[in-house]
């Protein structure tokens, strides 16, 4: 995922799993014989009651310098003029502005900090709202490979990434996105949480079988 001389965008969300990501590719970079340069952006949303300040305030007592972007992204998708799904739109904007900052800043990587269980939940997202059988993938690449998106997190559950941000004391920031409880998202994870009860190896084998697909199988 990353080579030597990288300049990579990390994506911040002000989440754990964001945070995990920013530590972690902090941390290998002192005991790795490979360079590479880290720029963490945040994309506000333009939502009242946000932790802009305590994101920067955090990321500065870590020794990164946090790029903010205010924009109006989440209201927008939450306005009567927006026809989509809100968090599709604001997904979309919010990734289309990190691509332009990555080329700004002459980077080729932009990490993002998606874990298994997000990769899972894509899977079924799109299965039964865009009727397609597709999911992210830990390296993506964009524009003729001028851009790659990576995932470093995405062979981490969910759960390993909690314990870890509680361990190590990473800010708990409130989302103050409207949709943040009630997402279709959200619904996903509830269905996922019931199939996991019953069956203690569903995620496990949902995860293999997202590299095991059996074309042959599948409709035409």
């Amino acid at each position: 995922m990353i080579s030597d001389g990288d300049r990579i965008v990390i994506g911040l969300s002000g989440g754990k799993d964001s945070l995990t990501l920013l530590w972690l590719l902090a941390e290998r970079r002192v005991r790795v014989p490979v360079e590479y340069e880290l720029f963490p952006v945040y994309i506000d949303p333009g939502f009242d009651g946000g932790f802009t300040v305590e994101l920067e305030a955090y990321c500065g007592n870590a020794g990164f310098p946090l790029r903010i972007e205010h924009t109006d992204y989440g209201i927008l998708s939450h306005s009567s003029i927006n026809r989509e799904n809100p968090c599709f739109l604001c997904s979309r904007l919010r990734r289309k502005r990190l691509f332009n900052i990555a080329e700004e800043l002459g980077c080729t990587k932009l990490a993002l900090g998606h874990n298994q269980d997000d990769i899972i939940e894509t899977l079924f997202l799109n299965m039964c709202c865009a009727g397609q059988i597709s999911t992210m993938s830990p390296c993506q690449p964009f524009f003729d490979n001028r851009l790659n998106i990576i995932r470093p997190l995405a062979f981490a559950g969910e759960d390993i990434i909690r314990r870890f941000a509680a361990e190590n004391g990473f800010p708990d920031f409130a989302n103050p996105c409207p949709s943040a409880k009630v997402s279709k998202r959200c619904e996903i994870k509830v269905l996922l949480k019931q199939l996991y009860m019953s069956n203690k190896n569903a995620r496990g084998n949902i995860f293999r079988a997202l590299s095991h697909v059996k074309t042959d199988y599948l409709l035409k």
